[in-house]
């Protein structure tokens, strides 16, 4: 199985980190607006703080974890992708059933040249497969490869 690029585990902290900001100053907010209340039962700041704590080592951790168990490899007739923390998910991609391939970046992405692979296959249920964190120039080979096939099978 082949790794995605490390750099994807910056995006993801970034991305996680941007989530655990709003929803950090969500709780501090509250926390304020509660200052005065007569039965309060915590000191002020504590639960702010254990809540800053927590989503700091989720930060770091979840995308450590998700990137070590994330893996895809091109095989001959089919995309393999291997993911998932608690839940594994191995799914098969007939590259017959490919109907075309996009190669995507959002901003992150773009500032640390990394790109997802996006998979329209034939059908309704789950017909979109995303494969984050390629390099772009191996996400735009894995694309041209896979065109490649498509193109030929259609002969």
């Amino acid at each position: 199985m082949t790794a995605l690029d490390k750099s994807i585990l910056n995006v993801w902290r970034i991305k996680s980190g941007l989530w655990a900001g709003v929803l950090s100053t969500g709780v501090l907010i509250w926390d304020i607006m509660n200052f005065f209340e007569a039965d309060r039962i915590t000191l002020f700041g504590l639960i702010p703080a254990a809540v800053m704590l927590f989503l700091g080592v989720f930060v770091f951790w979840i995308p450590a974890l998700r990137y070590r168990y994330w893996g895809y490899e091109l095989r001959e007739q089919e995309l393999l992708l291997v993911r998932g923390i608690f839940n594994r998910v191995h799914t098969i991609i007939p590259l017959r059933r490919i109907q075309h391939l996009d190669v995507s970046q959002d901003l992150f992405e773009r500032e640390y040249d990394v790109a997802k692979l996006i998979v329209h296959t034939a059908g309704t249920k789950s017909s979109d497969v995303i494969l984050p964190g390629l390099s772009l120039d191996v996400a735009e080979t894995l694309r041209d490869e896979m065109k490649e096939f498509i193109t030929d099978e259609a002969l």
